[in-house]
Order: C-alpha cells, then structure tokens, then sequence
C-alpha cells in the first residue's frame, strides 16, 4: 500500500509549502502539487498524472478535501472512479477515509459544503460587479485583441490570418471575427 499526496491552491501567488509538509507527515511517498482551480477537473495535468500511478491498495491523500474537488459531482466522479480502482481516499485534516462507512458520509456533506462555498463565491463577486457597475466604476476586463491592428495586419502587411494569429498570440478564430466584422465592440454609452 502505498500513499499518494495531492496539494492544490487555485492562484499562482498561493503557497503549497503547508500542504506539503503535512502530506509528507502523512506518509506519502509521492505527492504531485499544482496552482489551478478546483471548480473542475479539467486541466489539471498533475492530478491525472498521479491517477496514473494509483494501484488497487494505495491511498490518495489530501489535507482537505477541497484541494481535490469543489463540485459534489467531481468528487463523487473521483471517489467512485478510486474505488472502481481499489483505491481509498484520506484527508489529513478532516475525518475522511474512504475505506470506512463514516468516512465516506462525511466525505460527501464536504463536497457538498465545499460547492456551497464556491456557489457563495460567485454570488458576491456577481454582487460586487454589478454595484460597481451601478457605480460606473466597472469597466471590465482591458480587451486582449485590437481589431484595428488585426485589420491593419491584413490590409497593409498583407498577412494571412493565420500569420496574424501567430504573431499576436490570438486564436485564429478571433482573427476572422474581426476581419468579417462580427467582432466590433460596442462602445459604452456615457
């Protein structure tokens, strides 16, 4: 049997230090870590490596089960696909185990408190831009792609939209967006 750590934080400035050290504590021997969001599993590259390695008998260790999974139906997905594999599921700071009827039902009232939280989240932050908004003080994000140079790229240099795409770093998709038209920007009324 053999024990595997997973460290999560959702942004590049969060530090996974902590969650190391008490996964190495724990007893793992391999501990994958990552800094992107929990809200899905897509994307997260370190998390599929490390399922790779999972055998019948190991263990999944987490310090909370948040780092795993913040929708009840990722970790529901992920807690079946581990057992289908003969591999339980413990976290350091929360009574769940896997491999026990108890920790099992307090592993799924945290997945569902963990989407609750998330679900809060969004409200507020829902809340905040449309107060600031209300306020005039939300502008949005600063747009990525100028649809003049794109059009200038094209008229004047001659480029292809797939070379325009290539030298600004944009999907090509958006280059013929605004090449067609459809992508001009609705200017905001004052």
């Amino acid at each position: 049997m053999t024990l595997y750590g997973y460290a999560r934080v959702s942004t590049t400035d969060q530090d996974l230090s902590l969650q190391e050290a008490a996964l190495r504590a724990a007893g793992c021997q391999v501990i994958r870590a990552e800094k992107k969001t929990g809200t899905s599993r897509e994307g997260r590259a370190e998390l599929e490596l490390l399922q790779q390695f999972l055998r019948p008998g190991d263990t999944l260790v987490v310090t909370r089960i948040d780092r795993l999974a913040r929708s009840v139906k990722d970790l529901q997905d992920l807690v079946h696909e581990l057992k289908g594999r003969g591999v339980s599921l413990r976290a350091t700071e929360q009574p769940v185990d896997t491999s026990t009827a108890a920790g099992k039902a307090f592993l799924d009232m945290l997945g569902v408190f963990a989407e609750f939280e998330t679900n809060l989240r969004r409200e507020r932050q829902m809340e905040g831009i449309q107060a600031a908004k209300a306020r005039g003080v939300y502008t949005g994000r600063k747009p990525k792609i100028d649809p003049e140079e794109v059009r200038r790229l094209h008229a004047e240099e001659r480029l292809s939209p797939t070379a325009i795409a290539k030298h600004l770093g944009i999907a090509r998709s958006s280059v013929y967006r605004f090449l067609t038209g459809s992508g001009k920007r609705a200017v905001p009324s004052m």
